[in-house]
């Protein structure tokens, strides 16, 4: 029991603070240091929305594709030639893609050429889905676009 005035109390008092109590000193200028450091988003919650939802789309349009891929029995090919599907810069590449899959870079050029055909599709496809109207797809794509360029 921790009745006031007694010497038990007194030092049973004293260890109960010792374990509730947390052992450091709260520094508000560590703290500020801290929150220095913290990665800094520079986008609008509207527009990291955005930028996130676009990514997962992405996503979810390149896991189809692997799928259809695998089933298809392409798997191994599609592991190679998927670098090609976001890949900026044209064909620079193409033909160590070939070298891999033991193909020319005329053949890689038609299957990355398929392959982004059918990317195209099925993100179309995504699209309309969230938009319920096919004529909106085209300015979707385009808000899609700047959602990750930003």
């Amino acid at each position: 029991m921790l009745a006031a005035g007694g010497g038990e109390d007194a030092e049973a008092r004293e260890r109960l603070c010792q374990t509730y109590w947390y052992p450091f000193a709260l520094d508000s200028l560590e703290a500020e240091r801290r929150y220095a450091l913290e990665p800094v988003d520079r986008l609008s919650a509207d527009r990291l929305y955005d930028r996130r939802w676009a990514l997962l789309l992405l996503e979810r349009v390149l896991t189809q594709l692997e799928r259809e891929q695998e089933e298809a029995g392409r798997a191994a090919a599609y592991q190679v030639l998927k670098e090609a599907l976001t890949r900026r810069g044209g064909e620079s590449g193409l033909a160590e893609l070939g070298r891999r899959l033991n193909l020319s870079e005329g053949a890689v050029k038609v299957a990355v050429h398929r392959l982004r055909r059918r990317y195209r599709e099925l993100l179309d496809r995504e699209i309309a889905a969230t938009v319920g109207s096919g004529d909106r797809i085209e300015e979707e794509r385009r808000e899609l676009l700047a959602a990750l360029a930003s």
